[in-house]
C-alpha cells in the first residue's frame, strides 16, 4: 500500500483551489486534476475516496481557516464599534491574503455540499457571532433588527469593495484599487447605520 506523502497532498489542494476558480464546480475533475499535478489518478485516490471527498475537505479547510482568522483578536464582549471594526479588519485581511482560496470557498458553499461545508467549518463561530449581535442589542450600541438585515448592512459594503479589489474593477469596469481610506469611510457609514 502506499503512503500518504504531505508535500505531495499539500500540492493537490493548492492545485485543486486554482483549478476550482479557474473551470468552476462543474468543469472540475480527478482526472484533470491529476494531470495537472503530473501524478496519476490513483495517487489522488490515496488521499480522497471521490471528487466529493476532495470537495468537502478542501471547503472545511478554507473554511476552518477563515473563520478561525475572523476571531483572532475579537471577543465578544467587545465595544460594538470595536467589534464590528476587528471583523472588518480580519475579514479584509484574510481576503486579501488568500483571494484564490476565497473565491474557491464561495464556489464550493455554493455548491451540493454548501451545507456540510457551513456546518463542518463554523464550530463555535455562529455562537459568538451571535453573541456580539445580542450583547451590542442589550448595551443599546447596535439598532435592533432582524439578524439578516444586520449581516447585510454590516458586511455588504465590506465584500462589495473586497470584490470590486480583488477583480480590479468597479461598476462599469472601472478600474479600481481599494484604499484605507476608503475602507475607514465605508466603515464609518456602515456604522452610522446601525448604531442608535
Amino acid at each position: 500500500m502506499r503512503t500518504r506523502d504531505i508535500n505531495k497532498e499539500s500540492s493537490v489542494k493548492e492545485k485543486a483551489v486554482e483549478m476550482l476558480v479557474k473551470d468552476g464546480f462543474e468543469g472540475f475533475s480527478m482526472n484533470k486534476l491529476a494531470k495537472a499535478c503530473g501524478i496519476s489518478v490513483a495517487t489522488l485516490y490515496i488521499y480522497y475516496k471521490d471528487k466529493d471527498d476532495l470537495i468537502k475537505k478542501l471547503g472545511v479547510e478554507i473554511g476552518e481557516k477563515f473563520f478561525d482568522e475572523t476571531l483572532n483578536g475579537f471577543s465578544v464582549d467587545m465595544p460594538f464599534p470595536e467589534g464590528l471594526k476587528k471583523q472588518w479588519e480580519n475579514r479584509s485581511r484574510f481576503t486579501l491574503k488568500y483571494p484564490t482560496e476565497v473565491a474557491a470557498y464561495e464556489i464550493i458553499r455554493h455548491s451540493t455540499h454548501g451545507d456540510y461545508i457551513l456546518a463542518k467549518s463554523m464550530k463555535s463561530f455562529g455562537e459568538i457571532m451571535h453573541g456580539f449581535f445580542q450583547n451590542a442589542i442589550k448595551k443599546k450600541e447596535l439598532v435592533a433588527l432582524p439578524v439578516e438585515l444586520f449581516w447585510a448592512v454590516a458586511y455588504g459594503p465590506l465584500y462589495t469593495l473586497l470584490k470590486f479589489h480583488t477583480e480590479g474593477k468597479s461598476i462599469g469596469g472601472r478600474p479600481f484599487k481599494l484604499s484605507k481610506k476608503m475602507m475607514d469611510d465605508a466603515f464609518e457609514l456602515t456604522l452610522k447605520a446601525l448604531t442608535p
